[in-house]
């Protein structure tokens, strides 16, 4: 039966020329011995596989579970590979069907069905691949959305007449010129380099950090530049799987350059900044330090623009990397150095004051976090009071009294316990009222 769709719109003549074509390509299966014995080993390889992939499942996975606990990086290893098991049954049947088409091939001259059932089997792993084993947010877009479509047209075999129409079609952007099919080249291959980049910089960071013998300074830098590394050679791989010539990223980088000039100074400024604190190292994560404008807190991270400061009370304060260059900085804690704070205190008039010094250092000693280096606890005669005498304990820690520390409440307690087992009496503020003259009389 023939149709005239002539006066049809173009895609559905198309669409019904493939239609005839996939017609006489099954008739031909169909009324063809060596089709059918291609079907058959088609079942064939199936079924050995599963019976395979049944056998294999049950010993990988006794062999590729780690022990209970263990975070080992050949412990992570196994459990990813764990997580590919589910890939067994389609992967051995491609290659069962791989076998069978050059077999099929030596004995008939052909091996139509028995390929397009090789891909039929690699689809259904890629399926596998993205609906049960990826499980990134990204990839796993990329996945839905471009792996299986891709993995679909070449089981049909679509794939090769749509790659060459989008090479023909070409996107120009300035001077710069490109096909469609590189634009889809790029989009999948973006994806899986950025991806790597980001996983292999964060298992980079883990290991830097890891160096304890490392400054926190210096552990910061090596992990911006092996990030900044990572990052550049992913992009330069994308636009050289992209076919985009090198030469004309000149123009972008001018574009750039007069950016920098004009309305990025600051931005640079920042970039700038930011490694020369990390090279310095005389901020990094961890320590606490106050501006000459008022911000001050723990600094919890450093980018390459600003470095973030949390308060005690929760708050976050994004501070420019230049004003760590330009302005007074005071860090409480650069290095792990230890701070000096004091207790005040008073003690009566009738106390013999020579027994208070020794008394007070002992007690104040006994505090865990309390050091004897570079100075032990120092109590000192400060003056005489309205109400008391007048002495203060000075005394070093490793850490700021503020947030989770609270080591003037600790040694307060500490000196207010010492005193009243040596029976000392802390004065209270007293006054003494003087009449002159006749007291008034009080009528009943």
């Amino acid at each position: 039966m023939e149709f005239d769709l002539s006066a049809q719109p173009e895609i559905v003549q198309q669409a019904a020329e493939y239609s005839l074509i996939v017609w006489e390509l099954a008739k031909s299966w169909a009324l063809s011995p060596a089709a059918w014995s291609q079907f058959a080993l088609l079942i064939v390889a199936y079924l050995l596989a599963v019976l395979v992939a049944r056998r294999l499942r049950g010993m990988l996975t006794r062999v590729l579970t780690p022990p209970t606990g263990s975070e080992t990086m050949l412990s992570q290893t196994r459990r990813t590979l764990l997580l590919g098991l589910p890939l067994l049954l389609p992967l051995l049947a491609y290659g069962f069907t791989a076998i069978g088409e050059s077999v099929v091939r030596s004995l008939f001259d052909s091996g139509a069905v028995i390929a397009f059932g090789k891909r039929l089997f690699l689809f259904l792993a890629v399926r596998t691949l993205v609906r049960e084993i990826i499980s990134d947010p990204l990839l796993k877009l990329l996945g839905r959305y471009v792996l299986l479509p891709v993995a679909a047209l070449y089981a049909v075999g679509l794939l090769d007449p749509l790659a060459a129409k989008m090479n023909e079609m070409t996107v120009t952007l300035g001077n710069i010129s490109f096909s469609v099919m590189a634009l889809v080249r790029g989009v999948i291959a973006g994806g899986i380099l950025f991806w790597l980049g980001g996983w292999s910089t964060r298992q980079t960071s883990q290991f830097i950090e890891a160096q304890e013998e490392m400054r926190p300074s210096l552990r910061q830098l090596t992990a911006k530049t092996i990030e900044f590394a990572i990052f550049t050679v992913a992009f330069l791989l994308l636009l050289n799987i992209m076919g985009i010539n090198l030469s004309a990223l000149a123009v972008i980088g001018g574009a750039v350059g007069v950016g920098l000039g004009f309305g990025l100074q600051k931005i640079a400024s920042n970039f700038i900044s930011g490694v020369i604190l990390l090279i310095e190292g005389q901020a990094t994560v961890g320590d606490y330090v106050e501006l000459d404008g008022g911000e001050a807190g723990q600094i919890v991270k450093m980018t390459a623009r600003a470095a973030i400061l949390e308060t005690f009370d929760g708050r976050w304060i994004v501070v420019p990397n230049e004003d760590f260059i330009t302005t007074r900085v005071v860090n409480y804690s650069d290095s792990g150095s230890a701070n000096r704070y004091e207790a005040p205190f008073s003690v009566s008039y009738d106390t013999d004051i020579n027994r208070v010094p020794p008394i007070i250092e002992a007690a104040v000693a006994t505090h865990p976090d309390v050091l004897d280096a570079p100075y032990p606890p120092d109590c000192e005669l400060r003056g005489f009071g309205d109400s008391g005498i007048d002495f203060a304990v000075e005394f070093w820690v490793n850490g700021l009294d503020d947030g989770p520390n609270k080591y003037t409440s600790d040694v307060l307690f500490l000196i207010w316990n010492a005193l009243k087992d040596n029976g000392i009496e802390i004065p209270y503020p007293h006054r003494v009222v003087e009449f002159k003259g006749d007291l008034p009389q009080v009528s009943e």
